[in-house]
């Protein structure tokens, strides 16, 4: 395993006095104390390995494999123009899927790193969490899960494993992006066991993974995956405060009613009257995620520091997510979704974006159906000449599923717009 860096490792100019140098075995006994994994981290080199066997790679271990993998596929470069909430013509500074993809990785790497687990796993699925999510955010997956019902439904989770092993199309020796089973397990169960759903047929394909690689899905996944999970949530919270004060949803004021937030607002008017509105917005949004990071650190060591687990193996086995915001913060937490849900979830403008998410992805979907003719000609060769309506269903929801919001609406324009009059 290649060496982690730190900047203590590095003196940078001349050479300083014995001061430094008395230091220097206090800063490098904290930097290798830092370097070792905690008993329950998951280990690169003891993977459980990959469905499609593979050399090893030299130069990264196996999780950075994977996460180098995910950033070059073609699904997680759509994320760039996929809704969060707005859709992406709402304005340049708005979150899409791709930018809260970023942020929950860079959350999900700092809390791995101070609980002393591996990082490039935690960051790994959390790029991918989201890879298999539609056009116009949930409104997108709502109206193909409700088309999909005859075929079995849809889901953006069992998606996302279609994309990571079957639809992403790159190397000559396989389909999809061959990940780690760490990898596959913690994309599959990060929000927890999926045993249950799994029986839907909307969970066809993580159904079929397990099949081919165990997943065990009746279990939780390892740390690391736990770990992005809550940083999703961290950090979705955090980025709708931020786009629904820049949206005119709410005002500061009325964030200052609520748990979390409240307090960090009435500090900062107290310590910066008359801040500026930009400058203000960063400050309640970078404040409120440190109190989130912090109280996940606390309450998540608390929970190891009882089980006391040895190894990966008693994370998946005990019986209770180990990384959780403590019971008063997830109360604090409901409050603000309850609050964003209100206020901006629900704001007309929304809705109407919504409304014509909807009937777009109707359109799409029911015309690909009744004319596969019209598909791109790549996937009619995919499709071929089947008949079974069922097959043809879910190679439709394939291709509407991968759509970024502006092409399916260019689609859309191409397949029912009029724009040439007829000249005589």
């Amino acid at each position: 395993m290649p060496k982690r860096l730190h900047q203590s490792h590095f003196i940078i100019g001349p050479a300083p006095t014995a001061r430094i140098g008395a230091l220097w075995p206090i800063l490098h006994a904290v930097d290798t104390v830092r370097d070792m994994p905690a008993p329950y981290a998951c280990d690169p080199s003891r993977s459980l390995g990959r469905l499609h066997a593979e050399p090893e790679s030299e130069t990264r271990t196996a999780y950075q494999r994977d996460r180098d993998r995910i950033i070059h596929c073609a699904a997680f470069r759509r994320l760039k123009y996929k809704t969060q909430v707005f859709v992406f013509h709402e304005g340049d500074y708005y979150r899409t899927r791709l930018t809260h993809s970023l942020e929950v990785a860079q959350i999900a790497r700092s809390v791995a790193r101070h609980l002393q687990v591996d990082e490039d796993l935690a960051e790994a699925i959390s790029l991918a969490h989201d890879l298999g999510h539609t056009p116009f955010g949930h409104a997108g997956e709502t109206v193909l899960n409700d088309l999909m019902a005859p075929y079995g439904g849809f889901s953006h989770n069992d998606q996302t494993v279609r994309v990571l092993t079957d639809l992403e199309r790159r190397y000559a020796e396989f389909d999809g992006l061959n990940l780690t089973w760490e990898t596959l397990e913690g994309v599959v169960k990060h929000n927890g066991p999926v045993a249950e759903e799994a029986r839907s047929p909307a969970f066809a394909s993580i159904l079929a993974l397990d099949g081919r690689a165990h997943l065990r899905l009746d279990t939780f996944a390892s740390l690391e995956a736990q770990i992005a999970a809550v940083s999703d949530d961290i950090a979705y919270n955090n980025h709708d405060i931020d786009d629904g004060l820049r949206a005119g949803f709410f005002t500061v004021d009325e964030l200052a009613d609520l748990p979390v937030v409240g307090p960090i607002v009435r500090t900062l008017d107290r310590r910066y009257p008359g801040l500026e509105p930009r400058r203000q917005t960063h400050e309640i949004v970078r404040q409120t995620i440190g109190h989130m990071v912090g109280d996940l650190l606390a309450e998540t060591s608390r929970r190891l520091e009882a089980l006391a687990p040895d190894d990966p193996e008693a994370i998946r086995l005990a019986g209770t997510p180990m990384a959780q915001p403590s019971a008063q913060e997830q109360e604090d937490e409901r409050r603000l979704r309850d609050f964003l849900f209100e206020r901006m979830y629900r704001h007309y403008r929304i809705n109407r974006e919504t409304s014509k998410a909807r009937r777009l992805v109707a359109d799409l979907f029911n015309l690909f159906m009744a004319e596969p003719n019209c598909l791109p000609t790549p996937w009619q060769e995919v499709l071929g000449t089947a008949s079974d309506d069922a097959r043809r269903a879910r190679h439709v929801a394939d291709y509407i599923a991968g759509m970024t919001d502006r092409y399916a609406m260019l689609e859309h324009r191409r397949l029912f717009g009029i724009t040439d009059p007829v000249r005589t």
